[in-house]
C-alpha cells in the first residue's frame, strides 16, 4: 500500500484542484481519495505531499523512440529542401542503420527520460527495416526495465519493398498475439498494449492497405499512422488514387475508435468530419511540425478527439502542451490553454480504449499512474487558473516522484537503479550508429 497524504490533487480536464487529499494505492489501483487520513492507511508506505501537487500521469500519444540516438547527430546528412528530403537524407537512413543493440538503447534511454518528465505512458511508432523481426520485443524489454507504460507498433511501409511491408505487418501481429495470450490477471496489470502501425499513405499501395484492414479486424486494434503531415502526402493521394487521404483510409476500413492519426496538418474539413464520425484520434505534434516546416494544423478546433504527441522530440508533454498553446496564439487560432489540456487528457482516453481500464483521474478504481510535482508558485493556484499555471509555470523540473502501475518508478528525482551504465552504453551505440549512417552514403 502507498499513501499520499496532504496532496493537492490536479485534474487536467476539466481543470480542477482539490486541496489536502489523501490518496491510497493498493496494487495497481487507486482505492481511495479522502479528506481525512485513516489510521489503517498509516500502515502503508506514506509519502507526505504537503505543498506539492499530484496529477494523473502524462501521456505522449505519438512518439518514435527509435530516433533517440539521432540527438546531436554527427554524420554526413545533406541539407534538405523539403520534408521528403528530410525523410530521405536523415530518417530513412537512420532507421535502416538500426540493429538490436542500438534499438534497445534508443528505447531504454527514451523511456527513462519520459519518466523524468512525468510521462507515464508513451504510444510509440517504430521503424527498423534491417531489424524488423523481434523489434517490438526489444522495445517491450526496454519499457519494462524502465517501468514505463506503452502502446507499441511497427510501421508498415513499402519503401523497402513488398516483403519489408509484409514483415512489418507480421511483427505487429505477432506482438499483439503474444499480448492476447496473457492470462486475465496479467492483462489487468499489464503495462503494454499493441496497435497496427503504418508509415503514411504515400508509401503504401492498395493491396497493403487491404491487408492492414484485415489485421485490424483480426486483432480488434487500431491503426497508428502519419496522416497529411506534409502537403506531399495529401497531393500524392489525390494524384495517384483520386481520393483524399482520409477517404482512402475509410475505403479500406482503417478508421475506428482506436485509430491514432498523427499530424493532420493538411487535412480538409470534410476529412476531419470523417475522422470524427469514426471517433478516431488526431494527434497534434506542434514542435515537430515547426521543426520540419510542414505548416500549422489550423483546423484543430474542428477535431472531436485531439491529442498531443512529440513525434520523436523527447517525451516532455508539459513542454509540448506549452508549444501547442504558444503556436496557436502565434497563428491567431483562438485556442485556449484549456483546449490543449483537453488534448493532453485525451491520451488517457486512448489508453482506456486499448487497455480496457480507467486512466487519467485520481479517483477510486482508476489506474495508479501519478506524478508528484514540487511546484512553488509566487501566485495562488486554483481550479480557475490551473490552465494558466500549466502554460506559464509548471515544467519537467518540478517532477519529483512518479508512480506507474502502482509502483514508484522515480522518487525524489532518482531511479531505484543506476542509470549511468545505460547512458554510457547508449553514447557508444550512438557513435556506432552515426558511423553506419555515414558509411551508407547519401
Amino acid at each position: 500500500m502507498i499513501v499520499l497524504k496532504n496532496a493537492n490533487v490536479i485534474s487536467f480536464y476539466p481543470p480542477l484542484l482539490e486541496k489536502n487529499k489523501t490518496i491510497v494505492i493498493e496494487g495497481n489501483k487507486i482505492v481511495d481519495k479522502s479528506d481525512i487520513p485513516l489510521s489503517k492507511q498509516e500502515r502503508g508506505r506514506v509519502i507526505d505531499c504537503s505543498g506539492k501537487y499530484v496529477s494523473p500521469g502524462l501521456v505522449c500519444s505519438h512518439n518514435h523512440f527509435y530516433s533517440v540516438l539521432a540527438r546531436g547527430i554527427l554524420a554526413n546528412i545533406s541539407p534538405s529542401k523539403d520534408f521528403t528530403g528530410v525523410l530521405k537524407n536523415l530518417w530513412w537512413r537512420l532507421d535502416k542503420a538500426l540493429d538490436e543493440e542500438s534499438l534497445f538503447y534508443s528505447a531504454i534511454t527514451g523511456a527513462l527520460e519520459a519518466i523524468q518528465c512525468g510521462t507515464t505512458s508513451v504510444i510509440d511508432h517504430s521503424a527498423s527495416p534491417c531489424c524488423i523481426r523481434g523489434s517490438l520485443s526489444i522495445l517491450r524489454s526496454a519499457f519494462l526495465e524502465a517501468g514505463l507504460r506503452g502502446i507499441l507498433c511497427y510501421e508498415v511501409t513499402e519503401r523497402n519493398g513488398r516483403n519489408g511491408a509484409l514483415e512489418g505487418l507480421e511483427e505487429s501481429l505477432e506482438f499483439i498475439k503474444s499480448l492476447d495470450c496473457r492470462s486475465l490477471q496479467e492483462k489487468e496489470t499489464a503495462l503494454l498494449e499493441g496497435a497496427i502501425g503504418a508509415h503514411a499513405l504515400f508509401t503504401l499501395g492498395n493491396d497493403t492497405l487491404k491487408l492492414i484492414g484485415e489485421a485490424l479486424d483480426k486483432t480488434k486494434r487500431g491503426l497508428h499512422i502519419h496522416v497529411a503531415e506534409d502537403r506531399f502526402d495529401a497531393s500524392y493521394s489525390r494524384h495517384f488514387f483520386n481520393m483524399d487521404i482520409v477517404e482512402r483510409l475509410e475505403a479500406f476500413g482503417l478508421l475506428n475508435e482506436k485509430s491514432i492519426l498523427a499530424h493532420g496538418v493538411h487535412l480538409g474539413e470534410n476529412e476531419i468530419e470523417t475522422i470524427n464520425k469514426h471517433d478516431s484520434f488526431l494527434v497534434h505534434n506542434p514542435r515537430s511540425n515547426m521543426n520540419n516546416s510542414v505548416g500549422y494544423m489550423d483546423k484543430l478546433k474542428l477535431v472531436a478527439n485531439p491529442a498531443l504527441g512529440t513525434d520523436g522530440l523527447g517525451s516532455d508533454m508539459i513542454e509540448e502542451f506549452k508549444a501547442a498553446f504558444y503556436k496557436s496564439s502565434d497563428a491567431k487560432a483562438g485556442l485556449s490553454p484549456e483546449f490543449f489540456l483537453k488534448a493532453l487528457q485525451n491520451g488517457n482516453r486512448i489508453l482506456k480504449r486499448y487497455f480496457g481500464r480507467n486512466f487519467g483521474r485520481i479517483e477510486k478504481g482508476y489506474e495508479a499512474d501519478l506524478v508528484i510535482f514540487n511546484y512553488h508558485s509566487p501566485t495562488p493556484v486554483a481550479s480557475e487558473n490551473l490552465a494558466g499555471h500549466m502554460a506559464f509555470g509548471f515544467s519537467r523540473g518540478n517532477v519529483e516522484t512518479v508512480i506507474i502501475n502502482g509502483s514508484i518508478t522515480l522518487e525524489n528525482g532518482s531511479f531505484p537503479f543506476d542509470t549511468e551504465p545505460l547512458y554510457r552504453k547508449a553514447r557508444l551505440e550512438a557513435q556506432r550508429l552515426w558511423k553506419k549512417i555515414t558509411d551508407s552514403g547519401n
